[in-house]
């Protein structure tokens, strides 16, 4: 008998790429995809349920799915997307739902929740690397933070309650690429980016394809633990500008904290109050464990991701690029003389 992975978080970008990539896996027999929102990917044999990982009731898809792995994708990152309350209910209130209804099933053998690296916080005075055994840095100063520390809290409550089952949860850093869609990637694309004055932090990414190739492994693989999920390097935030082929652009309030709060509101990208900070302060995740327990080394560099990034901006300004009007001439004389001329017979001269 083959695999059962239900998904949630279907309709978002890491949960429809997985879906997809686990189609192709003939080791997988059912694939159940859960979200509220359709997803806008086509599949060809997953089966999508409409389903709110809040309600109680969810424990009754559970149940009648039989799944033996569950892929908590599910988790908002953008409190413009749907406000801060709603933001809180999905990540905390259906992360929490969620994991006592794992906690009842029975078939149940895996069970791997999406986190941040933004569980640690960004402070002036952080480490050079943050590892999985470190706390966060400081007190929580934005939603989300607060977010992502109670949802491993309630992984880790779940990890102890069913100890038969193997937890693992990947805290995943900014992930970037010529595909993906987030705060960041908008935040990089914009034509001037403005940065705090006197700041330039260290940051790090995931490349899209390592983002979804480490989900592919824990759900092939069981490996217990908390793992980061980043690139080797880090580039400084100037550095990443400067590559995506961008314009930065210093902004100068009376204080520091001011600037951060700047950010947040752009003229092209509303940044969320977390992401603001951290590219005021920064943070660097280790690794290590990444490559030596859970046993996958990353394919792409931080540079590697911001390449990619650039060359799919560059694209997009080609696609964009207007038809040269004399091209348009030409074209429309072309189609013109040819309509004039009446279909030509085969083997005519």
């Amino acid at each position: 008998m083959g695999r059962r992975v239900l998904i949630t978080g279907v309709s978002r970008f890491l949960g429809a790429l997985l879906a997809k990539r686990l189609e192709r896996d003939p080791d997988v027999e059912t694939i159940i995809g859960v979200d509220l929102q359709p997803p806008l990917t086509a599949f060809e044999r997953v089966e999508v349920v409409r389903a709110d990982i809040r309600n109680p009731l969810f424990v009754k898809v559970l149940q009648a799915t039989g799944a033996d792995t569950v892929v908590h994708a599910n988790v908002v990152t953008d409190e413009f997307e749907m406000g801060r309350g709603a933001m809180k209910e999905v990540n905390v209130i259906g992360s929490m739902q969620l994991l006592a209804a794992c906690q009842k099933s029975e078939t149940l053998e895996r069970v791997i929740v999406k986190s941040s690296t933004e569980v640690y916080g960004s402070e002036p005075n952080g480490p050079a690397f943050c590892t999985e055994d470190m706390g966060p840095l400081g007190p929580p100063k934005s939603g989300y933070h607060r977010d992502v520390l109670e949802v491993e809290q309630y992984a880790r409550d779940f990890g102890r309650r069913r100890p038969d089952i193997c937890l693992t949860v990947l805290r995943y850093s900014n992930i970037l690429g010529n595909t993906v869609n987030n705060p960041v990637s908008q935040y990089l694309g914009q034509p001037v980016v403005p940065t705090v004055f006197g700041f330039d932090p260290r940051i790090s990414f995931i490349h899209e394809d390592d983002a979804l190739e480490v989900l592919v492994h824990a759900v092939g693989q069981e490996v217990p633990g908390i793992f980061n999920v980043v690139a080797d390097d880090a580039v400084y935030l100037s550095q990443a500008i400067r590559l995506a082929g961008r314009i930065q652009a210093p902004v100068l309030p009376p204080a520091p904290v001011l600037a951060q709060r700047a950010l947040r509101f752009l003229p092209f990208v509303e940044l969320p109050d977390h992401l603001a900070r951290y590219l005021t302060h920064g943070h660097v995740a280790d690794n290590t464990r990444l490559k030596t327990v859970f046993g996958y080394e990353p394919r792409y560099t931080a540079l590697d991701a911001v390449h990619d990034f650039a060359l799919k901006k560059r694209a997009e300004r080609i696609v964009r690029e207007p038809t040269p009007p004399q091209w348009e001439d030409d074209l429309r004389r072309y189609i013109d003389r040819k309509l004039a001329e009446g279909p030509t017979t085969a083997g005519g001269g």
